[in-house]
């Protein structure tokens, strides 16, 4: 499961002072909804280890961030039903901001275990060199 990509642009307004009852409107600071991902809970440690990088129990007054490598620039691909990437993101400069281990735990609800790790970065783009997939023919 992956959050929607979202950004969003500011607006400013302003006013010509030769033209006093219109306002005009330009883009402004641009900002990137930070990024969900979730699964099911597994063996395979790799959000554990990303989350580890920016937070580190007992790691020492000013050594709890590791900034050599905790940020990470991704690749979110989107699949049709037969498995080809249709789409492809590119996310820059990625870092863990929230990781959940575990969700809440109750033996009488059906539920999965899930993993949930949360990422902010820097902006995302459509990784224009994909394109659409070919039908197979029969």
């Amino acid at each position: 499961w992956v959050s929607p990509l979202r950004r969003t642009t500011e607006v400013i307004e302003y006013r010509n002072g030769s033209e006093p009852s219109i306002s005009r409107k330009a883009p402004g600071r641009t900002s990137f909804d930070p990024i969900t991902l979730k699964r099911g809970v597994t063996h395979d440690t790799e959000f554990e280890e990303w989350a580890n990088k920016a937070w580190r129990l007992g790691a020492g007054l000013g050594s709890e961030v590791s900034l050599a490598d905790f940020r990470k620039d991704i690749v979110i691909d989107l699949l049709n039903e037969a498995g080809q990437v249709v789409k492809s993101y590119l996310v820059y400069r990625c870092w863990p901001s929230g990781y959940h281990a575990l969700p809440h735990l109750d033996a009488n609800a059906k539920e999965v275990a899930i993993e949930t790790l949360v990422l902010q970065h820097e902006g995302w783009e459509r990784d224009h060199s994909v394109t659409e997939p070919k039908e197979p023919t029969t």
